[in-house]
């Protein structure tokens, strides 16, 4: 096993022309896909020999018939979000099952079974069991993109193990192949027959044979997840595997790692959905108090006890996507809090509950520390931002990262407050500290030390990782706890099956695996003859004195990443200056490397990101897989001049630039601006094309154009015309282009509305609008609405303009890649506006991303305080309105609405915050019930919706919530601020019935009294 990307060799190229005769599977063996498939949510990475995506079970069962009688491994994978190192392998074929190995194959309601695919993914079941009342109830923190097959595989288990239990206890069976290829149905013994009865007889014999060492050496506590399920014959676990103590054979596959068979489908034993919770969150003054309260607290009969500590209470104030959600749950400063959650049929009864904690923290000496949630919004809220716990960890920027090796160590609960003192003690002579969270109701705390795992030597990582194990190994035994509680073995814990066990049960386990696959077919070096935890060569960020280091090449960036080039200390964490942390990239490598992998951007739920992910399900175009590429090109190991490669280009090719990772990724990544700094030496190398160029250039040529219209709108009116364009320019025959007219902002403004420069800046209430290229040009009324509502409401209103035409904001030179020329558009809009927002004049825009530009991409490009002072004063109308309405400064008089009002938010409006103000503004309408469309991108993104090449993309983005919402509703006005997203409800609408959304500030001038 290599963590160093293999040449394709004479027995890979065999394998993938057999693989692409044989299956009707998507096959990848370049080094790019196979670097995308290197990682999971651990630290190792290792090149697989290739990867197919099956499309049927057909194809996985022809993948093994080819791997067996080719003699090479198979790695099964999900989401690829196991922490510990299972999903690698630099030896196997991965077979993806997320893309389409995803259905519910047979759901009974009666009996409380589900029959899926092991591709399922856990949330995906939950939304569709949810209106039978019923749920799969092992909810673990990537509920949102884990598989059900990989749970299965690694044990998983939740936040509300102690009411439910772990992966095991909700299994009733799984449909497997065996590395022979014969498929088995792995269930409750009495149903057995044939190999699978063959293979319990043989399992029971070994576990009678090892009945004193079982008793002896395997830990009693429930969340015990290491080695194999030996114990189904005799239960170790505080809670037994069954309801009725019966053997289910099926276990014995739980927690394995797919290193016993191939699983085919699961059945799943399923729970009555709570119809009612409740929330009590305990604040705390000290770490301890909290670990020694959780004993007494389960007491009380909760679903859930977990731990926030104050490192994560901090972290989460720190994003603005959680800061919000964190602060309703807080008391001052506390250390740490508990979210205490009880469940039950309906509400009444469970608040009783509530009380009995307040008055068991006032026993405990810890009055008024409860603050009590009823109301499961802010409970799901709340639950969001804990589930995010792992990620937010790890936003903590430079080379020390918060690394998992023995954060799933579980303790019997009287021990918990002891073991964590002892451990943080432990951290404490290693130089470095621990970051606490998750299961406190089990003994099971996922803590993480900050380590440099590119450090060698006695301060590296990796021998800091060895000495913090050993002596937190003598501490789990101490305390009678398991190593290994929740996330399964993988490579960090492998090694340690052997300690937990002993030599005798080791063996056993050997047994198992010859028995179940003697060819040692699937994912060899897991639990059985696992590698060193700290082997380098196995490391994503292999340390110097590895056999292949890792390395980032030199890159003179054209845009700001100092931000992200600093070192932290292990201890306070506290950064160093911006610029200082010695990336010789200048920090955009270390902005990569944020990306931890653990696959946030595959969730489907509420939020932006990733759109082009939601309609492809490819790893290549997902958030993660898009980090991974670039990681790999800017450390050379995709080969030289990668970073501006063909395969770069395919990896972001879908990439809409919607800033969704910027605000719902837990660590950070900023996809849509990587994508400018690649596009930018892309085209410095390879050349900008004629449509490039046309885009970029818009806003110097519009006037002209203006002045023209008529030929300018030919392109959608002469038959044949569009076919060139597509032709020609690669602009789709399929979409039209925006409409050219001679009435534009600038020529058609009602002087009475604006006031000058002085007046402006004398004017007690005053703001200065920003009209774009998009409103000046195509949508000219949306700027007279503005500024109509603005001087009805008594602002002196004022727009900077220069000689020949309008400002710009850059906006067209950056998406093609000319970031010099964006730098001079900005700068000249910058210094125009500078004097008003140094007067703390706001500065107030139309569209989402030209407003916002000043907000975001205008500070990465070297134009100083400057920039700062106008960001800080820029402000979308609708922030600006809803702020002055809090002031009590806009309170205008408007006519009221009966129809109900659909808003679709633009990207950049959700990425920045920018959704809850336009709400705010809309129910100042009287009689106004506006309802946000839960949607993603719309698809249009700028210039990405008019290509050809992307056009079917684009509708089906659009597709997926937001053109089904809108046709639900046919009577309701339509309201989206951005420009690209009201052309795409007009294309997406058209031909079916014409539906026209409008900017808000049309809206609000249409009701003014």
């Amino acid at each position: 096993m290599s963590a160093a990307p293999q040449t394709h060799t004479d027995t890979s190229h065999l394998l993938e022309r057999r693989l692409r005769a044989e299956t009707e599977g998507e096959v990848m063996f370049d080094l790019a896909s196979r670097g995308r498939y290197a990682t999971d949510a651990s630290i190792y990475q290792a090149f697989p020999i290739g990867v197919l995506v099956p499309k049927s079970e057909r194809d996985v069962a022809t993948a093994i018939d080819i791997a067996r009688d080719m003699k090479l491994p198979i790695l099964a994978r999900g989401g690829g979000t196991s922490q510990c190192g299972q999903t690698t392998s630099g030896t196997a074929l991965v077979i993806d099952n997320s893309k389409y190995l995803r259905d519910i194959l047979e759901l009974d309601t009666s009996r409380r079974r589900v029959t899926v695919q092991p591709g399922m993914v856990l949330d995906h079941l939950n939304a569709a069991l949810k209106k039978h009342g019923l749920w799969y109830p092992v909810d673990v923190s990537t509920s949102a993109q884990a598989t059900l097959g990989g749970m299965a595989g690694n044990n998983s288990c939740g936040s509300r193990s102690i009411a439910y239990g772990n992966m095991v206890h909700n299994v009733h069976g799984i449909s497997a192949w065996l590395s022979d290829g014969s498929a088995v149905d792995f269930g409750p013994l009495p149903s057995l027959s044939g190999k699978a009865r063959d293979i319990a007889l043989f399992v029971e014999a070994l576990a009678r044979s090892h009945a004193g060492e079982i008793a002896a050496n395997f830990p009693k506590v429930m969340r015990r997840v290491a080695g194999y399920n030996l114990d189904i014959f005799d239960c170790q676990s505080e809670r037994p595997y069954t309801t009725d103590n019966s053997v289910n054979l099926a276990h014995l596959l739980v927690g394995s790692e797919g290193t016993l068979a191939y699983t085919r489908s699961l059945t799943l034993n399923l729970s009555d959905l709570p119809r009612a919770k409740v929330l009590g969150v305990v604040n705390f003054p000290t770490f301890r108090a909290a670990m020694e309260a959780a004993q007494h607290i389960v007491k009380l009969g909760p679903t859930a006890v977990e731990l926030v500590d104050r490192t994560m209470i901090e972290l989460a104030l720190a994003n603005p996507a959680f800061r919000p959600t964190m602060q309703t749950a807080l008391i001052g400063q506390p250390a740490a809090i508990l979210l205490v959650e009880f469940s039950g049929e309906s509400g009444a009864p469970l608040l009783p509950k509530l009380r009995h904690l307040v008055e068991l923290m006032g026993d405990l000496g810890l009055p008024g520390s409860v603050v009590e949630m009823p109301d499961e919004a802010r409970q799901k809220n709340l639950w969001e931002v804990r589930k995010a716990g792992l990620n937010i960890m790890m936003s903590l920027k430079g080379d020390g990262k918060p690394v998992s090796f023995i954060e799933d160590c579980a303790v019997p609960l009287e021990h918990l407050a002891d073991y964590t003192d002892a451990l943080t003690e432990v951290f404490a002579r290693h130089g470095t500290r621990g970051t606490w969270y998750a299961h406190a109701s089990v003994g099971t705390l996922h803590v993480r030390p900050i380590l440099d795992m590119r450090r060698a030597g006695a301060e590296g990582g990796a021998a800091k990782m060895r000495a913090i194990t050993e002596e937190a190994a003598a501490l789990v035994r101490k305390y009678k706890g398991a190593y290994s509680g929740e996330h399964g073995d993988g490579l960090c814990r492998g090694e340690w099956i052997e300690w937990q066990f002993g030599p005798k049960l080791n063996d056993a386990f050997r047994a198992i695996k010859q028995q179940l696959d003697p060819l040692n077919l699937f994912n060899p070096g897991k639990i059985i003859d696992p590698p060193k935890m700290d082997d380098g060569a196995l490391f994503r960020f292999p340390p110097p004195g590895s056999p292949r280091p890792y390395k980032r090449l030199p890159l003179r960036t054209n845009l700001d990443w100092s931000d992200w080039n600093v070192q932290n200390d292990p201890v306070t964490e506290a950064t160093t200056a911006p610029g200082t942390g010695g990336d010789v990239t200048g920090g955009f490598a270390m902005a990569v490397e944020m990306c931890n992998n653990n696959g946030h951007c595959r969730k489907f739920d509420a939020g932006t990101m990733c759109p082009s992910y939601r309609v492809t399900r490819d790893e290549q175009h997902l958030t993660r897989g898009r980090a991974n590429t670039l990681r790999l090109a800017l450390s050379g190991q995709l080969g030289a001049n990668a970073f501006t490669s063909a395969a770069m280009v395919e990896s972001l090719e879908l990439c809409v630039s919607c800033k969704g990772c910027k605000r719902d990724c837990p660590t950070g990544v900023d996809m849509a601006k990587m994508k400018l700094e690649f596009q930018s030496h892309y085209k410095a190398r390879h050349g900008f094309t004629l449509k490039d160029r046309l885009i970029a250039h818009l806003p110097d040529y519009a006037g002209l154009l203006s002045r023209l219209p008529w030929l300018a709108n030919l392109r959608d009116r002469l038959p044949g015309a569009a076919w060139v364009s597509e032709k020609l320019l690669g602009l789709s025959a399929r979409r039209s282009l925006p409409h050219w007219r001679s009435d534009t902002f600038w020529q058609g403004r009602d002087p009475a509305l604006y006031a000058d420069a002085a007046a402006t800046l004398a004017a007690s209430k005053a703001a200065v609008l920003f009209v774009d290229t998009f409103n000046g040009f195509f949508e000219a009324e949306n700027g007279h609405a503005a500024a109509r509502v603005l001087h009805h409401a008594g602002y002196a209103v004022h727009v900077v303009e220069k000689a020949g035409g309008q400002h710009c904001c850059g906006r067209t030179y950056l998406s093609a890649g000319m970031i010099d020329q964006a730098r001079d558009k900005v700068s000249a809009l910058i210094d125009a506006l500078l004097p008003f927002a140094e007067a703390g004049i706001a500065i107030v825009g139309l569209e989402p991303s030209c407003l916002l530009t000043l907000r975001d991409e205008a500070l990465s490009l070297g134009l100083g305080e400057k920039a700062k002072t106008v960001a800080a004063k820029a402000l979308l109308l609708e922030e600006f309105l809803s702020a002055e309405a809090k002031a009590g400064r806009f309170a205008p008089k408007l006519k009221s609405v009966e129809q109900p009002i659909l808003l679709h938010g633009h990207c950049h409006q959700k990425a920045f915050g920018a959704v809850s103000p336009i709400l705010d503004v809309l129910k100042l309408i009287p009689g106004a019930k506006p309802e946000l469309i839960d949607s993603s991108c719309c698809g249009m993104a700028g210039s990405f919706g008019y290509e050809a090449k992307h056009y079917d993309v684009s509708m089906q983005m659009a597709e997926l919530s937001l053109l089904p919402a809108i046709r639900k509703a046919p009577e309701a006005i339509l309201v989206a601020d951005g420009t690209s997203c009201r052309h795409q409800i007009a294309d997406g609408t058209r031909g079916d019935w014409s539906r026209q959304a409008i900017h808000v500030a049309r809206l609000l001038e249409s009701l003014l009294d």
